[in-house]
């Protein structure tokens, strides 16, 4: 009997077509939180992918992170052994991790390798007085869509830093363009 004449072999498709989307699905859903310490570093990138940025340690560890930034609102970091074994798996864009950083203390290189890359980065001041800012896009408080800016002099030194708003998320009402 040919294929097409037969009512079960023509939802064999479907079905296929079903499961496979569910599957994908329940993939996607997986969460860089749901990762157990003690994971290899390759069976972490195999479903997430190569790190954003990765930074050695003094102990021989390094730091990774991977980061949706330009656009996205998240990233998440761990320290990995000499081994290639993984920590906890952290989301690093928050108020509780930005406020670890200490001003006049860290560098360029230390926010980068804690928070990933940044999402913009701008000259700011007049010629005399100009500084760099690295802009983090973030939720605050797990609700806002929000920038963390910190302000950098010449040598790469955080002077300032503060939250706000993130102009893309607001009403058009509030900053008209």
């Amino acid at each position: 009997m040919p294929a097409h004449s037969c009512p079960a072999l023509r939802r064999q498709p479907v079905r296929f077509f079903l499961t496979t989307s569910a599957l994908l699905l329940l993939g996607a859903c997986s969460s860089m939180k749901d990762i157990p310490p003690g994971t290899p570093l390759t069976d972490v990138q195999s479903r997430h992918g190569a790190p954003s940025v990765s930074c050695p340690l003094p102990d021989g560890s390094k730091q990774v992170v991977w980061s949706s930034q330009p656009m996205g609102h998240y990233a998440w970091a761990t320290r990995v052994s000499p081994d290639g074994r993984t920590g906890t798996i952290e989301q690093v864009l928050t108020d509780k991790a930005f406020a670890q950083v200490e001003v006049k203390a860290w560098t360029a290189e230390q926010l980068r390798c804690t928070f990933g890359p940044p999402a913009d980065i701008t000259t700011v001041g007049l010629p005399s007085v100009r500084q760099t800012v690295w802009s983090y896009r973030y939720m605050e408080a797990g609700v806002w869509h929000s920038l963390m800016y910190f302000y950098l002099s010449d040598d790469g030194v955080v002077q300032r830093m503060h939250k706000g708003p993130d102009p893309l998320y607001e009403p058009d009402w509030i900053f008209p363009l």
